[in-house]
């Protein structure tokens, strides 16, 4: 890579917390600019390149709606940051519609494609269209629904190895959860765990979560388990060359079961263990795990 630091283009849905992601990443040691037009993107980074390293980790811009006139001209910069060896990295934060709109009359702010014409909920549904090709090309989507600032920091800084621009090649994403709490919208794959053997009836395991030995051999020592695990490799081992053929940037994978903290996280810890093992770029997340009572 021609580029002295790595490139991070934080995006989404307006209201789902781009402004957050910034100053986290600001905080991570990331130089973030809020605003500025895409084809700007190139002369500052030829700036960086012309000063060389100073004590930024690397490069965060903030991209929306507000540069509408640009987003058009997204695929043309895309192509001129490969041919100089840059390969962005793009975290697509969004969230409910209902959501975004509750955070707006909290806030009082009026949303960017708003206007007299165009209502709250109208503005919603054109910017999804108008940031459609930058979701496509994400490296991370981020769904902040459910999220605190402090969640979404935790989140961003469980990533910082694809965001400090460690990672090649396709990226995938592990999720634990718990049905009873939702399933991840974000998910390419979901499979459900609830037909494994469940601790949670066991009073001696069930304080216990999937993160520890005795959970994970309870579930996956067992018969059902131990076939499973192996079919289940079987079919990530065909499947993720495949995407990655296809020129696939990010897959993510959420496992459910029903309180997101004995089976689905001791299945993912093994998943994620095994997935590194073949030096795939992967990163874990037990998205229900502190909720369990």
């Amino acid at each position: 890579m021609n580029s002295i630091l790595p490139l991070i283009i934080v995006t989404g849905l307006s209201g789902s917390g781009k402004t957050t992601a910034l100053k986290v990443l600001e905080d991570l040691g990331f130089f973030s600019v809020d605003g500025l037009p895409l084809p700007m993107c190139l002369k500052l980074i030829q700036i960086f390149e012309d000063q060389g390293p100073r004590k930024y980790r690397g490069i965060a811009l903030g991209v929306d709606t507000r540069q509408i006139e640009y987003l058009s001209e997204w695929e043309e910069i895309k192509n001129e940051l490969i041919k100089k060896g840059i390969e962005p990295t793009i975290i697509f934060l969004e969230a409910d519609e209902d959501v975004i709109i509750k955070r707006y009359a909290a806030t009082r702010r009026p949303h960017p494609l708003e206007s007299q014409q165009l209502a709250l909920k109208q503005a919603i549904e054109l910017e999804k269209r108008l940031l459609e090709k930058l979701k496509n090309d994400a490296t991370l989507v981020i769904d902040t629904t459910n999220f605190s600032i402090h969640d979404l920091r935790r989140n961003i800084q469980s990533h910082f190895d694809v965001l400090n621009g460690k990672a090649g090649g396709i990226r995938i994403q592990l999720i634990s959860f718990g049905y009873k709490y939702g399933i991840p919208r974000e998910a390419d794959i979901v499979i459900d765990l609830r037909f494994l053997p469940n601790p949670y009836f066991d009073e001696n395991l069930r304080p216990y979560s999937g993160k520890e030995k005795q959970i994970q051999d309870y579930i996956l020592k067992s018969p059902t388990g131990q076939i499973f695990l192996e079919k289940l490799m079987d079919f990530l081992n065909f499947i993720l060359p495949l995407y990655s053929e296809e020129g696939r940037y990010r897959l993510t994978i959420a496992f459910g079961c029903t309180g997101g903290y004995h089976r689905s996280v001791a299945v993912t810890e093994r998943v994620y263990r095994k997935l590194k093992e073949k030096n795939y770029t992967v990163q874990l997340e037990h998205r229900h795990l502190s909720l369990f009572s």
